[in-house]
């Protein structure tokens, strides 16, 4: 058997071998997943391409292309409409190709609102900050230095980064969330595996929790006038 076609035949079998990993850890992942939605009772859906078209006013959604969302699992917790999935885009084409996989979580809110978004704060944003192009600032320099906070409605924004939301937050140094009409969503830095998916479930509802009441009063008293 001459070298050249031994090898060649060595890379089709590791190809055949990575694929068949990637498949069986791909289904088991889909099993599990069902298996959580059954425990919280919310409902599984495989895989969606209307969800980013849904939520492309979202900033993390409306990334890259290629865009699908997978492991779907949709429903009421805690009282609220929650919709939690795995989300993939592609950034770059041919050898420079890079996949983009993460968990999401979407919690709807009791009226829209404009744009608002929190993330962590990048070395070279700092440097804007600096020079007067960041974000904007509040009177925690600590809170300022670890999150890059924008918004159209700087009102807004410093009502929701109030000093129990800075202390949340401090202490949830790796959080990115966005709110946009009646969304809350929440990214993560990857794709969690079930168990971790239990655990952070409730950050949403931390982060709601934590809105002043104030900014829901005019829908609190609209539903008291339509009862």
């Amino acid at each position: 058997m001459e070298p050249g076609f031994f090898l060649f035949a060595m890379f089709v079998c590791v190809i055949i071998v990575v694929g068949m990993l990637a498949f069986l850890a791909d289904r088991q992942r889909t099993e599990a997943m069902r298996a959580l939605a059954a425990q919280l009772g919310l409902r599984y859906h495989a895989r969606s391409r209307g969800i980013p078209k849904q939520f492309q006013f979202l900033n993390r959604i409306n990334q890259g292309h290629s865009r699908y969302a997978r492991n779907i699992l949709d429903g009421v917790h805690r009282g609220r409409q929650v919709l939690i999935f795995d989300y993939h885009y592609t950034t770059g084409s041919g050898k420079n190709t890079q996949h983009h996989q993460f968990s999401f979580f979407l919690l709807r809110l009791e009226r829209p609102f404009p744009e608002v978004t929190v993330r962590p704060e990048i070395f070279l944003e700092r440097l804007g900050d600096m020079l007067g192009l960041g974000d904007i600032d509040f009177e925690s320099i600590e809170f300022s230095n670890a999150f890059h906070v924008q918004s159209r409605d700087r009102r807004l924004a410093y009502d929701l980064c109030h000093p129990r939301m800075m202390e949340f937050l401090l202490k949830h140094r790796k959080i990115a969330f966005e709110i946009e009409n009646d969304w809350l969503a929440v990214a993560m830095e990857k794709c969690l595996s079930p168990e971790e998916i239990l655990v952070r479930i409730n950050l949403p509802h931390e982060i709601r929790n934590l809105f002043p009441e104030h900014l829901f009063a005019d829908t609190a008293a609209a539903g008291q006038e339509r009862a």
